[in-house]
């Protein structure tokens, strides 16, 4: 049997029996089938259950519940999504944006109300989110954020931070400011997703593990399909994030992207005390690259980030979530922004494919005439928006108009990425650019322009 306490240190510090639950064996049939035991499968089934108790619903999963970015995250529940308020505005109208952005807010705070009405011990802790500067390149890039934030009526959520207010909260090597949010929160992914699970199951939910869904058929006859059996239901869930893209017919929807992580020892205390961090923020910086750091309960640093690179016809295998050289350079970055822990030991690494739309476009869409349901795309800001796509999937499947069937993310059809070799090429090129004008800007204090055909691909 695999073992899947090594996919993550959230798995193997989830406190769960990791034992796979029995698989599907034979046909059956149920209101809701939903594909993928992940935070979005799995919110989806909770509130469906809640609002209608006596409901079938059935959960597939392929390996076991969190296996995937549900478990294996950066420990972010932070109000982003990956596509901006500007660009939401300029797509559908800047009421809708900030709609987008409030039901993103709204999301955090009802992770935290069910994690704390349903008992979830998922170390939910609201220490607000901090963006960091580490040097004059990154200044512009604040306040154009604080800007956009003032602009659509969010400003008094946010404070400009100059780089002493910064040392207050966390002593980062080369920070000369920052923006920080108390609107968002550190969680435990594994006993997040696994306390979820066991949820849905209380609350008569059933899930199958080590079944793989092949592929899915629409209404009439609605169902699932795998090599052990289908499961046939009117309302048919796609939940598989970045794994969708195995099914042939959603190959092109999204393509996996990977991130990758590293996990500290313990800190003693006198090395808190240095890094101060007493918060628990969950910490970013402005590089086009993207890393994001969060300071685990029992004292550790998570150090995460992209870098490995795009693999040729979207594969995901196994093997991908390590790349020796990404781990090495989040190692490096943690001893550059923390100096005193130049000898730190590292425990664990790991990393995950994330789903990423053509259009950087979240999508929660329900066809009642198909019977298919699916929300997808979160590139690596699944934590607070799966829950929103829970309880917006469970509004369209039970018929209800409600305001988060208004928002715009609902059945949004984001463009197929090109046909391979074009997909390869554009995605390497833009990983690789934008990469260069990271070490570029770290070295001469200048931010990037915004106007290199790089940023102009990833323009979101």
């Amino acid at each position: 049997m695999r073992d899947y306490a090594a996919v993550s240190w959230w798995l193997e510090d989830s406190g769960d029996d990791l034992t796979p639950r029995p698989a599907l064996d034979g046909s059956l049939e149920c209101d809701v089938a939903i594909l993928g035991a992940g935070y979005t499968g799995l919110w989806t089934a909770y509130y469906l259950l809640k609002r209608a108790p006596g409901l079938r619903v059935v959960i597939i999963e392929r390996e076991i519940a969190g296996f995937g970015a549900s478990g294996r995250n950066g420990a972010w529940c932070a109000p982003d999504l990956n596509i901006s308020l500007a660009r939401l505005a300029r797509l559908h109208g800047e009421d809708a944006a900030r709609r987008v952005q409030q039901a993103t807010y709204d999301a955090v705070e009802e992770v935290g109300r069910v994690c704390r009405e349903e008992g979830l011990e998922a170390g939910f802790h609201q220490g607000g989110e901090l963006i960091v500067a580490r040097g004059p390149q990154g200044l512009p890039a604040l306040r154009a954020a604080w800007r956009e934030y003032e602009r659509f009526g969010f400003a008094d959520r946010y404070q400009l931070l100059d780089a002493g207010q910064t040392a207050e909260r966390i002593r980062i090597a080369g920070a000369l400011g920052g923006l920080w949010t108390p609107s968002a929160a550190v969680i435990h992914p594994g006993r997040l997703v696994r306390g979820l699970a066991r949820l849905v199951e209380r609350l008569g939910g059933r899930i199958f593990e080590q079944t793989e869904v092949t592929d899915y058929r629409a209404a009439p006859g609605s169902a699932l399909l795998t090599a052990r059996g289908e499961v046939r239901a009117p309302t048919i869930v796609l939940a598989g994030e970045a794994y969708l893209s195995r099914l042939p017919r959603l190959r092109r929807q999204l393509i996996p992207i990977y991130s990758l992580i590293v996990l500290t020892e313990p800190l003693d205390p006198a090395r808190w005390e240095e890094i101060g961090w007493a918060g628990r923020e969950v910490v970013a910086s402005t590089r086009l690259s993207v890393d994001y750091l969060s300071r685990t309960a029992d004292g550790r640093i998570l150090f995460g980030g992209r870098g490995a690179p795009y693999r040729f016809g979207s594969p995901i295998r196994d093997e991908y979530d390590r790349h020796a050289p990404t781990h090495e350079q989040l190692r490096g970055f943690v001893r550059s922004w923390f100096p005193t822990l130049r000898d730190v030991r590292f425990t664990h690494a790991w990393g995950g494919p994330l789903g990423m739309p053509r259009d950087w476009h979240p999508t929660i869409s329900y066809d009642p005439r198909s019977g298919i349901a699916s929300a997808r795309g979160y590139i690596g800001h699944g934590v607070s928006t799966a829950n929103l796509a829970g309880r917006t999937l469970a509004d369209l499947i039970t018929g209800r108009n409600t305001a988060l069937t208004e928002l715009p993310l609902v059945n949004h059809r984001s463009p197929d990425w090109e046909p391979e070799p074009f997909r390869w090429l554009g995605v390497r090129y833009v990983q690789w650019a934008l990469g260069r004008l990271d070490r570029i800007a770290e070295r001469t204090g200048r931010p990037p322009s915004g106007r290199s055909l790089a940023e102009r691909i990833a323009d979101h």
